[in-house]
Protein backbone atom coordinates (compact mmCIF):
# COMPACT_ATOMS: atom_id res chain seq x y z
CA UNK A 1 0.00 0.00 0.00
CA UNK A 2 2.71 2.09 0.96
CA UNK A 3 4.85 1.63 -2.51
CA UNK A 4 1.28 2.58 -4.74
CA UNK A 5 0.91 5.82 -2.55
CA UNK A 6 4.07 6.83 -3.13
CA UNK A 7 3.84 6.26 -6.51
CA UNK A 8 0.95 8.04 -6.75
CA UNK A 9 2.61 11.50 -5.19
CA UNK A 10 5.77 11.12 -7.46
CA UNK A 11 3.02 11.34 -10.12
CA UNK A 12 1.26 14.18 -8.85
CA UNK A 13 4.86 15.94 -8.05
CA UNK A 14 5.52 15.29 -11.74
CA UNK A 15 2.87 16.83 -12.84
CA UNK A 16 3.11 19.97 -10.31
CA UNK A 17 6.71 20.61 -12.00
CA UNK A 18 5.01 20.25 -15.69
CA UNK A 19 2.82 22.82 -14.53
CA UNK A 20 5.54 24.96 -13.55
CA UNK A 21 7.44 24.52 -16.68
CA UNK A 22 3.93 25.65 -18.54
CA UNK A 23 3.68 28.74 -16.76
CA UNK A 24 6.66 30.04 -18.28
CA UNK A 25 4.79 30.43 -21.98
CA UNK A 26 1.86 32.13 -21.49
CA UNK A 27 0.34 31.21 -24.39
CA UNK A 28 -3.42 29.30 -24.96
CA UNK A 29 -6.55 29.43 -27.07
CA UNK A 30 -7.67 33.09 -25.97
CA UNK A 31 -5.36 34.54 -28.45
CA UNK A 32 -8.05 32.98 -31.30
CA UNK A 33 -10.92 35.78 -29.62
CA UNK A 34 -8.82 38.22 -27.89
CA UNK A 35 -6.83 41.16 -29.30
CA UNK A 36 -4.66 42.63 -26.62
CA UNK A 37 -2.98 41.46 -23.71
CA UNK A 38 -5.36 42.86 -20.91
CA UNK A 39 -3.73 44.45 -18.16
CA UNK A 40 -0.55 43.26 -16.76
CA UNK A 41 -1.67 41.06 -13.86
CA UNK A 42 0.75 39.09 -11.11
CA UNK A 43 -0.53 35.52 -10.99
CA UNK A 44 0.60 34.90 -7.58
CA UNK A 45 -0.86 38.19 -6.54
CA UNK A 46 -4.03 37.57 -8.59
CA UNK A 47 -4.99 34.15 -6.94
CA UNK A 48 -4.46 35.43 -3.42
CA UNK A 49 -6.64 38.68 -4.16
CA UNK A 50 -9.46 36.75 -5.82
CA UNK A 51 -9.27 34.11 -2.87
CA UNK A 52 -9.09 36.34 0.06
CA UNK A 53 -12.25 37.98 -0.60
CA UNK A 54 -14.61 36.69 1.65
CA UNK A 55 -17.58 35.60 -1.11
CA UNK A 56 -14.83 34.18 -3.17
CA UNK A 57 -13.68 32.23 -0.36
CA UNK A 58 -16.88 30.77 0.78
CA UNK A 59 -17.85 30.04 -2.76
CA UNK A 60 -14.38 27.86 -3.80
CA UNK A 61 -14.84 26.23 0.12
CA UNK A 62 -18.31 25.14 -0.69
CA UNK A 63 -17.59 24.11 -4.39
CA UNK A 64 -14.20 21.58 -2.74
CA UNK A 65 -15.95 20.29 -0.17
CA UNK A 66 -19.66 19.54 -2.36
CA UNK A 67 -16.83 17.45 -4.83
CA UNK A 68 -15.21 15.76 -1.90
CA UNK A 69 -18.24 14.26 -0.72
CA UNK A 70 -19.52 13.84 -3.93
CA UNK A 71 -16.36 11.67 -5.27
CA UNK A 72 -16.65 9.98 -1.81
CA UNK A 73 -20.12 9.12 -1.99
CA UNK A 74 -19.67 7.65 -5.86
CA UNK A 75 -16.81 5.29 -4.91
CA UNK A 76 -19.10 4.07 -1.74
CA UNK A 77 -22.18 3.47 -3.72
CA UNK A 78 -20.59 2.68 -7.13
CA UNK A 79 -20.42 -1.14 -6.68
CA UNK A 80 -24.03 -1.35 -6.61
CA UNK A 81 -25.15 0.52 -9.24
CA UNK A 82 -25.92 -1.88 -12.43
CA UNK A 83 -26.07 1.32 -15.10
CA UNK A 84 -22.53 1.49 -14.72
CA UNK A 85 -21.68 -1.86 -14.91
CA UNK A 86 -24.41 -1.90 -18.80
CA UNK A 87 -22.61 1.57 -19.68
CA UNK A 88 -19.25 0.50 -19.71
CA UNK A 89 -19.87 -3.25 -21.44
CA UNK A 90 -21.69 -1.19 -23.82
CA UNK A 91 -19.36 0.88 -24.99
CA UNK A 92 -16.41 -1.67 -24.83
CA UNK A 93 -18.55 -2.54 -28.09
CA UNK A 94 -17.75 0.31 -29.71
CA UNK A 95 -13.66 -0.01 -29.62
CA UNK A 96 -13.13 -0.58 -33.04
CA UNK A 97 -15.19 2.57 -33.83
CA UNK A 98 -11.97 4.99 -32.29
CA UNK A 99 -9.74 4.86 -35.23
CA UNK A 100 -12.40 6.23 -37.43
CA UNK A 101 -13.19 8.77 -34.63
CA UNK A 102 -9.45 9.73 -34.40
CA UNK A 103 -9.10 9.83 -38.19
CA UNK A 104 -11.89 12.14 -38.46
CA UNK A 105 -11.07 14.48 -35.32
CA UNK A 106 -7.35 14.78 -36.96
CA UNK A 107 -8.16 14.94 -40.55
CA UNK A 108 -11.01 17.38 -40.70
CA UNK A 109 -8.83 20.04 -38.79
CA UNK A 110 -5.79 19.34 -41.01
CA UNK A 111 -8.06 20.16 -43.89
CA UNK A 112 -9.20 23.30 -42.89
CA UNK A 113 -5.80 24.39 -41.74
CA UNK A 114 -4.28 23.67 -45.42
CA UNK A 115 -7.01 25.50 -46.71
CA UNK A 116 -7.14 27.98 -44.03
CA UNK A 117 -3.34 29.09 -44.42
CA UNK A 118 -2.10 28.35 -40.85
CA UNK A 119 0.25 25.35 -39.60
CA UNK A 120 -1.97 23.00 -36.57
CA UNK A 121 -2.67 26.18 -34.41
CA UNK A 122 -3.84 29.18 -35.63
CA UNK A 123 -1.61 31.52 -34.52
CA UNK A 124 1.07 30.20 -36.81
CA UNK A 125 -0.18 31.35 -39.77
CA UNK A 126 1.24 31.29 -43.84
CA UNK A 127 0.42 32.13 -47.46
CA UNK A 128 -1.15 29.27 -49.14
CA UNK A 129 -0.21 30.83 -52.37
CA UNK A 130 3.43 31.84 -51.48
CA UNK A 131 3.74 28.29 -49.70
CA UNK A 132 1.83 25.77 -51.59
CA UNK A 133 3.43 22.86 -50.62
CA UNK A 134 2.30 23.39 -46.86
CA UNK A 135 -1.17 23.45 -47.89
CA UNK A 136 -0.65 20.48 -49.86
CA UNK A 137 1.12 18.85 -47.32
CA UNK A 138 -1.94 19.62 -44.84
CA UNK A 139 -4.77 18.82 -46.89
CA UNK A 140 -3.19 15.92 -48.45
CA UNK A 141 -2.64 14.05 -44.68
CA UNK A 142 -5.92 15.40 -43.57
CA UNK A 143 -7.71 13.95 -47.05
CA UNK A 144 -5.58 10.31 -46.54
CA UNK A 145 -6.61 10.65 -42.89
CA UNK A 146 -10.15 10.89 -43.54
CA UNK A 147 -10.40 8.29 -46.08
CA UNK A 148 -8.11 6.14 -43.81
CA UNK A 149 -5.36 5.36 -46.78
CA UNK A 150 -1.92 4.13 -45.96
CA UNK A 151 -3.12 5.17 -42.45
CA UNK A 152 -0.31 4.41 -40.08
CA UNK A 153 2.64 5.87 -43.06
CA UNK A 154 0.53 9.30 -43.24
CA UNK A 155 -0.13 9.39 -39.33
CA UNK A 156 3.70 9.13 -38.75
CA UNK A 157 4.34 12.28 -41.32
CA UNK A 158 2.04 13.81 -39.71
CA UNK A 159 3.72 13.63 -36.64
CA UNK A 160 7.13 14.51 -37.51
CA UNK A 161 5.61 17.22 -39.29
CA UNK A 162 3.84 18.19 -36.49
CA UNK A 163 7.14 17.90 -34.09
CA UNK A 164 9.06 19.74 -36.42
CA UNK A 165 6.51 23.06 -36.05
CA UNK A 166 7.02 22.43 -32.34
CA UNK A 167 10.49 23.22 -32.37
CA UNK A 168 10.66 25.82 -35.30
CA UNK A 169 7.16 27.75 -33.58
CA UNK A 170 6.48 27.10 -30.08
CA UNK A 171 3.11 28.28 -30.82
CA UNK A 172 2.66 24.52 -32.10
CA UNK A 173 2.20 23.67 -28.24
CA UNK A 174 -1.57 25.22 -28.42
CA UNK A 175 -1.91 22.52 -31.12
CA UNK A 176 -0.27 19.72 -28.53
CA UNK A 177 -3.41 16.98 -28.62
CA UNK A 178 -2.19 16.14 -32.60
CA UNK A 179 1.00 14.05 -31.21
CA UNK A 180 -0.84 11.87 -29.33
CA UNK A 181 -3.73 11.45 -32.24
CA UNK A 182 -1.46 11.01 -34.71
CA UNK A 183 0.33 8.43 -32.06
CA UNK A 184 -2.73 6.51 -31.48
CA UNK A 185 -3.67 6.24 -35.41
CA UNK A 186 -0.03 4.93 -35.80
CA UNK A 187 -0.58 1.41 -33.34
CA UNK A 188 -4.76 1.70 -34.60
CA UNK A 189 -3.67 2.12 -38.14
CA UNK A 190 -7.23 2.69 -39.98
CA UNK A 191 -9.63 0.40 -38.51
CA UNK A 192 -12.89 0.47 -40.16
CA UNK A 193 -14.65 1.50 -42.02
CA UNK A 194 -11.19 2.87 -44.10
CA UNK A 195 -9.74 2.13 -47.48
CA UNK A 196 -6.93 0.19 -46.00
CA UNK A 197 -9.41 -2.52 -44.71
CA UNK A 198 -11.50 -2.82 -47.57
CA UNK A 199 -7.76 -2.59 -50.08
CA UNK A 200 -6.22 -5.10 -47.68
CA UNK A 201 -9.35 -7.61 -48.16
CA UNK A 202 -9.41 -7.26 -51.93
CA UNK A 203 -5.87 -7.79 -52.19
CA UNK A 204 -5.39 -11.00 -50.09
CA UNK A 205 -8.44 -12.45 -51.72
CA UNK A 206 -6.63 -15.50 -53.80
CA UNK A 207 -7.40 -14.75 -57.32
CA UNK A 208 -8.37 -11.00 -57.50
CA UNK A 209 -6.91 -8.79 -59.91
CA UNK A 210 -6.38 -5.87 -57.71
CA UNK A 211 -4.12 -8.37 -55.42
CA UNK A 212 -1.79 -8.95 -58.23
CA UNK A 213 -0.71 -5.27 -58.83
CA UNK A 214 -0.76 -4.04 -55.39
CA UNK A 215 1.09 -6.37 -52.93
CA UNK A 216 1.83 -3.07 -50.63
CA UNK A 217 -1.44 -3.81 -48.81
CA UNK A 218 -0.41 -7.41 -47.95
CA UNK A 219 2.15 -5.49 -45.94
CA UNK A 220 -1.33 -4.32 -43.45
CA UNK A 221 -1.59 -7.62 -42.04
CA UNK A 222 2.28 -7.49 -41.06
CA UNK A 223 1.82 -4.00 -39.51
CA UNK A 224 -1.52 -5.01 -37.34
CA UNK A 225 0.50 -7.61 -35.50
CA UNK A 226 3.65 -5.25 -34.95
CA UNK A 227 1.29 -2.93 -33.39
CA UNK A 228 -0.96 -5.06 -31.65
CA UNK A 229 0.97 -5.67 -28.55
CA UNK A 230 0.54 -1.79 -28.01
CA UNK A 231 -2.72 -1.23 -28.78
CA UNK A 232 -3.38 -1.57 -25.04
CA UNK A 233 -1.82 1.72 -24.28
CA UNK A 234 -3.60 4.28 -27.00
CA UNK A 235 -6.07 5.14 -23.86
CA UNK A 236 -2.97 6.54 -21.91
CA UNK A 237 -1.54 8.20 -25.00
CA UNK A 238 -4.77 9.80 -25.53
CA UNK A 239 -5.25 10.32 -21.33
CA UNK A 240 -1.49 11.92 -21.10
CA UNK A 241 -1.65 13.93 -23.78
CA UNK A 242 -5.24 15.65 -23.60
CA UNK A 243 -4.55 15.76 -19.56
CA UNK A 244 -1.33 17.81 -21.18
CA UNK A 245 -3.19 19.71 -23.20
CA UNK A 246 -6.07 20.88 -21.01
CA UNK A 247 -3.63 21.72 -18.12
CA UNK A 248 -1.91 24.04 -20.61
CA UNK A 249 -4.94 25.52 -20.76
CA UNK A 250 -6.34 26.36 -17.98
CA UNK A 251 -2.77 27.39 -16.51
CA UNK A 252 -1.68 29.41 -19.59
CA UNK A 253 -5.19 31.04 -20.61
CA UNK A 254 -6.14 31.58 -17.04
CA UNK A 255 -3.83 31.43 -14.20
CA UNK A 256 -0.49 32.58 -16.05
CA UNK A 257 -2.67 35.41 -17.98
CA UNK A 258 -5.28 36.68 -16.15
CA UNK A 259 -5.09 40.03 -17.60
CA UNK A 260 -6.21 38.62 -20.98
CA UNK A 261 -8.48 36.39 -19.27
CA UNK A 262 -10.36 39.42 -18.08
CA UNK A 263 -11.05 40.85 -20.97
CA UNK A 264 -12.46 37.32 -22.44
CA UNK A 265 -15.29 37.76 -19.59
CA UNK A 266 -15.58 41.26 -19.77
CA UNK A 267 -15.94 40.69 -24.18
CA UNK A 268 -18.60 37.86 -23.60
CA UNK A 269 -20.49 39.44 -20.53
CA UNK A 270 -19.94 36.25 -19.16
CA UNK A 271 -20.76 37.29 -15.16
CA UNK A 272 -24.13 37.69 -16.79
CA UNK A 273 -24.26 34.18 -17.39
CA UNK A 274 -23.11 33.06 -13.77
CA UNK A 275 -22.89 36.42 -11.67
CA UNK A 276 -19.89 36.21 -9.96
CA UNK A 277 -16.76 37.84 -9.55
CA UNK A 278 -14.94 38.11 -12.71
CA UNK A 279 -11.78 37.03 -11.44
CA UNK A 280 -13.94 34.23 -10.14
CA UNK A 281 -14.83 33.30 -13.21
CA UNK A 282 -11.11 33.28 -14.70
CA UNK A 283 -9.84 31.02 -11.40
CA UNK A 284 -12.52 28.83 -11.40
CA UNK A 285 -11.90 27.75 -15.07
CA UNK A 286 -8.57 27.40 -15.02
CA UNK A 287 -8.95 25.39 -11.90
CA UNK A 288 -11.42 23.39 -13.57
CA UNK A 289 -9.32 22.99 -16.89
CA UNK A 290 -6.59 22.14 -14.34
CA UNK A 291 -8.49 19.94 -12.56
CA UNK A 292 -9.44 17.53 -15.28
CA UNK A 293 -6.40 17.56 -17.03
CA UNK A 294 -4.63 16.25 -13.91
CA UNK A 295 -7.55 13.51 -13.20
CA UNK A 296 -6.99 12.49 -17.09
CA UNK A 297 -3.42 12.21 -16.85
CA UNK A 298 -3.63 9.88 -13.51
CA UNK A 299 -6.36 8.02 -14.97
CA UNK A 300 -9.18 9.15 -12.51
CA UNK A 301 -12.74 9.39 -12.85
CA UNK A 302 -11.56 9.35 -16.69
CA UNK A 303 -14.55 7.75 -18.57
CA UNK A 304 -15.91 10.95 -16.25
CA UNK A 305 -13.52 13.37 -16.82
CA UNK A 306 -13.73 13.16 -20.49
CA UNK A 307 -17.20 13.79 -20.29
CA UNK A 308 -16.79 16.69 -18.12
CA UNK A 309 -13.89 18.17 -21.14
CA UNK A 310 -16.27 17.32 -23.68
CA UNK A 311 -19.14 19.31 -21.94
CA UNK A 312 -16.46 21.97 -21.39
CA UNK A 313 -15.80 22.23 -25.06
CA UNK A 314 -19.09 21.92 -26.07
CA UNK A 315 -20.08 25.34 -23.62
CA UNK A 316 -16.80 27.23 -24.92
CA UNK A 317 -17.89 26.24 -28.60
CA UNK A 318 -21.38 27.75 -28.03
CA UNK A 319 -20.32 30.64 -25.65
CA UNK A 320 -17.55 32.07 -27.52
CA UNK A 321 -19.47 32.81 -30.67
CA UNK A 322 -16.21 33.96 -32.94
CA UNK A 323 -13.90 30.70 -31.11
CA UNK A 324 -12.68 29.12 -34.14
CA UNK A 325 -14.75 25.36 -34.25
CA UNK A 326 -11.87 23.94 -36.28
CA UNK A 327 -9.37 24.92 -33.23
CA UNK A 328 -11.82 22.15 -30.88
CA UNK A 329 -12.59 19.42 -33.57
CA UNK A 330 -9.69 17.11 -32.37
CA UNK A 331 -10.07 17.64 -28.68
CA UNK A 332 -13.71 17.00 -29.39
CA UNK A 333 -12.76 13.57 -31.27
CA UNK A 334 -10.17 12.54 -28.79
CA UNK A 335 -12.28 13.21 -25.39
CA UNK A 336 -15.07 10.77 -27.31
CA UNK A 337 -12.44 8.45 -27.86
CA UNK A 338 -11.19 8.27 -24.41
CA UNK A 339 -14.70 8.17 -22.75
CA UNK A 340 -15.35 4.94 -25.47
CA UNK A 341 -11.97 3.53 -24.23
CA UNK A 342 -11.72 3.97 -20.61
CA UNK A 343 -8.80 4.66 -18.35
CA UNK A 344 -6.52 1.88 -19.84
CA UNK A 345 -2.81 0.61 -18.00
CA UNK A 346 -0.82 2.96 -15.67
CA UNK A 347 -4.18 3.99 -14.21
CA UNK A 348 -5.74 5.04 -10.95
CA UNK A 349 -9.18 3.56 -11.67
CA UNK A 350 -7.30 0.24 -12.47
CA UNK A 351 -5.96 0.64 -9.20
CA UNK A 352 -9.42 1.34 -7.27
CA UNK A 353 -11.21 -1.70 -9.36
CA UNK A 354 -8.44 -3.98 -8.29
CA UNK A 355 -8.71 -3.48 -4.59
CA UNK A 356 -12.83 -3.74 -4.83
CA UNK A 357 -13.90 -7.21 -4.05
CA UNK A 358 -17.21 -6.82 -6.12
CA UNK A 359 -15.96 -8.57 -9.34
CA UNK A 360 -19.27 -6.81 -10.78
CA UNK A 361 -17.20 -3.58 -10.83
CA UNK A 362 -17.68 -1.45 -13.91
CA UNK A 363 -14.25 -0.51 -15.89
CA UNK A 364 -13.61 3.39 -16.72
Amino acid sequence: MRTRFRRLRTAILACLFGLWTLVGNALAHVKYVTDGDGDPLDALVFVIDVVSRPLNALLIGATVLGLGVAVGLYLRIRPTVRDLTVLADQLDEYADLVPWMLRLSVGLPLVGAGFGGYLFANTIEFQPVADPLLRVALVGIGFFLLFGLATRIVAAIGLTMYLVTLVWNPDAILAVEYAPGFLALIILGGGRPSADDILQEVASTTGTLYGRVDPVHHLKAWLDAKTAPYVRLVPLVLRVGLGIAFVYLGVTQKLANPGRALLVVEKYQLTQVVPVDPGLWVLGAGLVEMGVGIALILGFFTRASAATAFLMLTLTLFGLSDDPVLAHVTLFGMTSALFTLGSGPFAIDRWLARDRSDANVPRD
